[in-house]
C-alpha cells in the first residue's frame, strides 16, 4: 500500500517539489534533527518500534542526505543513509508523517588508478582522487609488511584497483581495494583482496594483523551481522550492525583489542555503552552492559583482553545480551570476519584458488602500468534520487532546482 502512494506522491508532487542536499552535523541526533525541522517526534520516534528507534542511532556525522519541499516550503520527503544497503525515508501522507527503512538503490564501479610517485603514496593518491578514504585504505593495506618512509623513491609507481559505490550519482561509503601494487627500489609488492573477505601478499600470507579476541567467554550468538534483511513477518527492511551474544546477566565484557575509551555513557537505546578506538582506523562498541567495571573512563588506554563491563540488559533488549560492532572509519563490518582469525597462510584448494585470482588481477595490474591509464575523475552530473525505485532527475527550472519523474 505504502509503494502505491508513494508512485501517486512523487506523480503529485514532484513538478512544485525542491530538493536539499546536507551532511548531517557531528553530534546531532535524530531527535534534535526532527524538533530543528519542525517534524513530529511522537510519529516519527516515539511511536516506532525499539528496532527502527535504535537505527536511528545508527547515523553517520558526515553521511550525505537530501529533503524534498514543496512549493510551500514543507518536507515532503527526507533519505538519511543508515549504511551503505538501508537508508531512512520519511515521508508525508495528507497530514500526517511516515517512517521506513528503504534499500539504497546504489551503482558499484569498478575503478583504477596508476602514478608516479612524486611527494608520498597518501599526497598523492589525494591529489588525483581528491578521496581521504581510497588514500586511508592504500596505506592502511601495506602498513604491517612495507616501510614507506625508508623504501620510496621519487618516480616509483603504484597502482590498484577499486570498487566504488555510488548514490544519487556521487562516491559514498569505503572504497574496496581489490588489489594493489607499489614499487619500492625497482621492486614491486602486492596485496589482494581474496575471497574470504582478507587481504593476502604474493605467498597467500594473510597481512591485515589487526585480529580480535572474543569479547566474552561462551554464550552463542544470538543475532548476526547484517546491513540488510527484509523481515517477512513485519514487512519491513531491518538492519543489524553487529553481532550478539546471548550469555548469563554480569558476564565480564572484555576489550577486544587494545585502545582507547572514547565513550562511555547512556544511550536510549543500547542502554550503557562504551566506544573504544584502536588502530588502523578500527573501533568497537559494546551495548547493554549491566555495569561499567570501575575506573573505565574516557581517555583510559585498555589492554585487550581487559574486563570493561558486566553483560546486561540496559536500553532496547529483551534478555541479557551483549551487542558487539566493529566499525573501520566509521563503516560497520562484520566483527566475525575478524574476531579469532586463525589462518596466516592459505593451503591446498585454498591456495591454488588464490593463486588463480592473484594470477588475473597481476595481469590486469601489468595492462593498466603499460597503457598507462590515467585516473578518470567523477563528472559533476545533476542530481539522481531514488524514491521506491523511481527514478527522479533534478533539473533546471526558471533557475530553481527542480525535480521531473523520468520515463
Amino acid at each position: 500500500m505504502i509503494r502505491f502512494f508513494m508512485l501517486l506522491l512523487i506523480s503529485t508532487l514532484l513538478f512544485g517539489a525542491k530538493v536539499e542536499n546536507f551532511r548531517w552535523k557531528n553530534g546531532e541526533t535524530y531527535l534534535v534533527f526532527l524538533q530543528k525541522n519542525n517534524l513530529p517526534t511522537r510519529e516519527l520516534y516515539y511511536n516506532l518500534d525499539k528496532t527502527d528507534q535504535q537505527q536511528t542511532e545508527e547515523i553517520l556525522s558526515g553521511v550525505h542526505s537530501q529533503i524534498l519541499r514543496g512549493d510551500d516550503g514543507k518536507i515532503q520527503q527526507v533519505l538519511v543513509p543508515l549504511n551503505d544497503e538501508l537508508q531512512i525515508h520519511i515521508y508525508k501522507k495528507g497530514t500526517h508523517y511516515y517512517f521506513e527503512e528503504i534499500p539504497i538503490i546504489s551503482e558499484t564501479k569498478i575503478k583504477t588508478l596508476t602514478l608516479k610517485i612524486k611527494y608520498s603514496p597518501y599526497i598523492d593518491i589525494l591529489r588525483a582522487t581528491k578521496s581521504h578514504k581510497l588514500a586511508k585504505i592504500f596505506i592502511s593495506s601495506f602498513k604491517h609488511s612495507l616501510n614507506f618512509k625508508s623504501g620510496i623513491r621519487k618516480d616509483d609507481t603504484l597502482a590498484m584497483i577499486y570498487e566504488q559505490k555510488y548514490r544519487l550519482g556521487k562516491s559514498f561509503s569505503m572504497p574496496t581495494l581489490k588489489v594493489a601494487m607499489i614499487e619500492l627500489r625497482g621492486k614491486r609488492h602486492f596485496i589482494y583482496l581474496n575471497s574470504d573477505d582478507r587481504y593476502y601478499d604474493e605467498k597467500g600470507s594473510q597481512v591485515e594483523e589487526f585480529l580480535l579476541i572474543r569479547p566474552v567467554r561462551g554464550g552463542r550468538i544470538s543475532s548476526y551481522f547484517t546491513k540488510r534483511r527484509w523481515h517477512p513477518i513485519l514487512h519491513k527492511y531491518r538492519a543489524h550492525l553487529g553481532i550478539d551474544y546471548a550469555v548469563p546477566r554480569g558476564t565480564p565484557i572484555r576489550a577486544a583489542a587494545d585502545g582507547v575509551i572514547t565513550r562511555r555513557g547512556r544511550s536510549s537505546s543500547y542502554g550503557n555503552i562504551i566506544y573504544i578506538r584502536h588502530a588502523d582506523g578500527y573501533s568497537t562498541r559494546y551495548a547493554h552492559q549491566k555495569s561499567f567495571r570501575r575506573g573505565q573512563y574516557v581517555g583510559k588506554h585498555v589492554k585487550r583482553g581487559q574486563v570493561i563491563g558486566y553483560v546486561g540488559t540496559t536500553g532496547h533488549s529483551t534478555g541479557p545480551h551483549l551487542h558487539f560492532e566493529l566499525r573501520k572509519y566509521g563503516v560497520a563490518i562484520n566483527p566475525l570476519k575478524v574476531v579469532q582469525v586463525t589462518t596466516k597462510k592459505l593451503r591446498g584448494r585454498k591456495r591454488k584458488k588464490f593463486l588463480r585470482l592473484k594470477k588475473r588481477y597481476n595481469r590486469a595490474i601489468e595492462k593498466q602500468i603499460k597503457n598507462g591509464t590515467s585516473y578518470e575523475r567523477e563528472i559533476d552530473f545533476p542530481s539522481v534520487c531514488y524514491f521506491n525505485n523511481q527514478i527522479l532527475k533534478k533539473i533546471k527550472s526558471n533557475g530553481q532546482d527542480r525535480f521531473h519523474n523520468r520515463p
